[in-house]
């Protein structure tokens, strides 16, 4: 495993943290946070460490999309990259849900360095600092 990221990251196995381990000197585990439309990014706990943060709308196969809209193709349309610390997500146990939810706050999420935005794909009206 690897060979996408030429050698620098292999996968560290299903349900275990962080989800990439660093293969190199010159780089750091990754745990990688995905969210659908203009949704924060959760997972069961909080986990500090470096951050890769992808969030995607469906849209068509054309790369049409519409805010507002679904359709059946995933289109990234934001990346960011970054530590977060325990303190950045909002937690959550709510009686009768499915148990404990971890959500990176938006402050935090803002904080990243925005390493990808593609407008085209954007669900937002108005985009989040760091975007051009």
């Amino acid at each position: 495993m690897g060979e996408n990221s030429g050698g620098i990251y292999r996968s560290s196995g299903p349900h275990q943290f962080p989800d990439l381990l660093s293969e190199s000197d010159t780089s750091q585990d990754l745990e990688i946070k995905i969210a659908l439309g203009k949704n924060s990014p959760k997972g069961h706990l909080p986990k500090e460490g470096a951050h890769l943060i992808c969030r995607y709308v469906l849209g068509g196969r054309e790369g049409d999309y519409s805010r507002g809209d679904q359709g059946n193709v995933v289109w990234i349309w934001e990346m960011r990259l970054g530590e977060l610390s325990e303190d950045d997500f909002r937690l959550s146990n709510t009686p009768g849900d499915s148990g404990k939810t971890a959500v990176v706050g938006a402050d935090a999420l803002k904080r990243l360095t925005c390493v990808y935005f593609d407008r085209r794909f954007s669900p937002v009206a108005r985009p989040l600092p760091g975007h051009d």
